[in-house]
C-alpha cells in the first residue's frame, strides 16, 4: 500500500505542478548576500517557493526534483529568472547605490542545457536594462561534469555577454579540485554543511581554508553559505572569506521584506 500512495501522491505532485505556473502559485524569496569586508548587502540570491493551495508551502527540495524530472523546471526556470531581473531593476531604479546590487539566480542542468538559453538571458538583460555583471547564474557540480566540452562552450558564450557564473554547494560532489580550473567560473560558494562543521573540528576548518585559498589562486570569489553563528562570522572573517549568506544575516525573504532591509542599509 506504501508504494502505490507514493505513486498516487508523486502523480498528483506532476499535475499540481504543471497548473501551479499558470495559477501563479510559486513566490520567489531573496536571500542577502553579504560583503564580510565593508559588511553591506552586496547582492541577494533567488529562491523559489510554492504556495501550494492545499499543502501550503512547499520546499524546492520537495519539487524540484519532480519538475526536472518531467522537465516542467524549464517554464518554472523561465519564470524565476524573469521574475529576479524584474526584481533588480525595481531595487536598481529605487535603491540607488555607488555599488549596484546583484541577484543569484540558479539554474538546473536541463535549463542550463536549453538551445534558446543564451538568447532568452541577453532578451532579459536588455528589457530590464540590467548590468550584465549584476546578474549571477549559479549550476551545481553534477550539471557541470555531465558534458564538460559543451559546458566549457556555453559558460564561455554566458560569459561574453557579461553575466557572472558561480559553482554552488561546492566540496560536495567530485574530486572537485581537479577539474575546477579547466571551467570559466566567477564564484564558488562552500557547501553549508562545511560552515556548519568549521567550528567543532580542524578537518573542516581546513577545507574551508583549501577552498578559500583555491578560489583566491583562481581569481573567483568565495561565497560561505549557511553561517548562522557569530563564530562562524568572526572564523571566515579571519581566513579571508569574502562573502557569507545564512540565517546569521538573514532568512530568505518576500521582495518587500528585502526591499526594507536594503532601504536600511544595514551592517554586520
Amino acid at each position: 500500500a506504501g508504494m502505490h500512495t507514493r505513486a498516487v501522491a508523486l502523480l498528483q505532485l506532476e499535475t499540481d505542478l504543471r497548473w501551479a505556473i499558470d495559477r501563479e502559485e510559486f513566490e520567489l524569496y531573496y536571500q542577502p548576500i553579504i560583503s564580510l569586508e565593508s559588511g553591506r548587502i552586496g547582492g541577494f540570491e533567488a529562491l523559489i517557493r510554492w504556495k501550494h493551495p492545499e499543502r501550503g508551502l512547499v520546499s524546492p527540495i520537495d519539487f524540484i526534483p519532480v519538475a526536472e524530472e518531467t522537465g516542467w523546471i524549464v517554464p518554472i526556470g523561465r519564470w524565476v529568472l524573469e521574475q529576479a531581473c524584474s526584481q533588480l531593476a525595481l531595487w536598481h531604479q529605487n535603491l540607488p547605490t555607488d555599488i549596484p546590487i546583484t541577484m543569484s539566480v540558479n539554474l538546473s542542468g536541463k535549463q542550463f542545457s536549453q538551445p534558446d538559453l543564451i538568447t532568452s538571458i541577453e532578451d532579459l538583460l536588455a528589457r530590464h536594462q540590467i548590468p550584465p555583471g549584476c546578474l549571477k547564474l549559479e549550476i551545481t557540480e553534477s550539471s557541470i561534469m555531465e558534458n564538460a566540452e559543451a559546458v566549457t562552450e556555453r559558460l564561455l558564450r554566458l560569459r561574453a555577454i557579461g553575466v557572472k557564473l558561480g559553482l554552488d554547494d561546492f566540496g560536495t560532489g567530485y574530486s572537485s579540485l581537479s577539474y575546477l580550473h579547466r571551467f570559466p567560473l566567477d564564484t564558488l560558494k562552500i557547501d553549508r554543511s562545511f560552515i556548519a562543521r568549521m567550528n567543532e573540528d580542524g578537518e573542516n576548518r581546513e577545507i574551508v581554508r583549501t577552498i578559500l585559498s583555491l578560489g583566491k589562486n583562481l581569481g573567483m570569489e568565495v561565497v560561505a553559505e549557511g553561517v548562522e553563528e557569530i563564530e562562524q562570522l568572526v572564523d571566515l572573517r579571519n581566513l579571508d572569506c569574502k562573502h557569507g549568506q545564512g540565517y546569521f544575516f538573514a532568512r530568505p525573504l518576500t521582495s518587500d521584506q528585502a526591499q526594507d532591509l536594503l532601504s536600511s542599509t544595514p551592517s554586520w
